[in-house]
């Protein structure tokens, strides 16, 4: 272990903790990727970086507290989408409290969302419950609120033709704007927080890499690969069996959301982060390979 001072990084083998590990052992740290499935794939791949894959489940503390022992920084995500929102709330709780149990100096939290109660979206108003949580320890904090993932337009397990290109413009509308960013560079810009905690520790950052409608995303779509994204019509009553109301909630929302969407701190924060228009030709060069 040397002298790396240690990151511990919760949902580790899913996209943003997986990308926030990968940038934190690019720059030197020594990571403690969080896992339920630690002799996975994701996991296994992580560990072949030089990661100390530990399992655990953010929804028993025992499990935390060995994993946080000594640690400098806790990257801290959840997903409502496995857990549900209740889940969420308590596993978000545990981390922090096992954080400020360990005297972790600085805790990066992954929220989403406006950051403003009243939406009526349970995964956004989960989020702001563990942000309250998270201030009455008095923990180090640095929030990262991301918009829309761009991987919600390219990765099948978002089942992007019901999804991203048929029920959210139909919900939310096709003229839209919206701001997006890859989970690579919400990992990016993690590790520059944790690089400069005197910096970012308080701060609310929110995370978008360019702004466009979905109507624009699909014009590049086609403009990118010649072709339309695949569209697959489903009734929304349906997509609400499978997949709950709390996107369905989020889209009618936005739809007549005054939003405000800025992505020039970003980045001022990752100059390289991707556009849509960048994030589609990546996503096609990586499928062609």
């Amino acid at each position: 272990m040397g002298t790396a001072r240690i990151a511990t990084v919760t949902g580790a083998t899913g996209r943003q903790g997986g990308a926030v590990a990968r940038h934190l052992l690019a720059d030197g740290w020594h990571v403690r990727a969080l896992t339920r499935h630690p002799g996975g794939d994701a996991a296994r791949r992580l560990a072949a970086l030089g990661a100390e894959v530990v399992a655990a489940d953010l929804a028993d503390p025992a499990t935390l507290r060995p994993a946080f022992r000594a640690a400098h920084g806790v990257y801290s995500v959840q997903n409502p989408m496995l857990c549900g929102i209740a889940g969420e709330i308590a596993q978000g709780t545990n981390v922090a409290d096992a954080a400020a149990e360990a005297g972790v100096r600085h805790l990066v939290y992954a929220s989403a969302g406006t950051g403003e109660p009243g939406t009526g979206v349970g995964s956004w108003e989960s989020k702001l419950a563990v942000c309250e949580h998270i201030e009455q320890l008095g923990l180090p904090c640095t929030v990262l609120r991301p918009m829309a993932f761009l991987e919600l337009m390219t990765d099948r397990r978002f089942f992007p033709p019901v999804s991203t290109w048929y029920l959210m413009p139909k919900l939310m509308g096709e003229d839209r704007p919206l701001g997006w960013i890859g989970t690579d560079d919400i990992g990016a810009v993690a590790a520059k927080v944790f690089a400069d905690p005197d910096r970012f520790a308080g701060a609310e950052l929110p995370l978008l890499a360019d702004v466009r409608t979905i109507g624009e995303c699909r014009a590049l779509w086609h403009e990118v690969t010649g072709r339309a994204p695949r569209r697959f019509p489903m009734p929304v009553r349906l997509f609400e069996r499978v997949a709950g109301t709390d996107l369905t909630t989020m889209w009618r929302w936005l739809r007549t959301a005054d939003l405000e969407f800025d992505p020039e701190p970003t980045r001022r924060l990752l100059p390289a982060a991707r556009t849509v228009r960048d994030w589609l030709g990546h996503a096609r060069t990586t499928r062609g390979r």
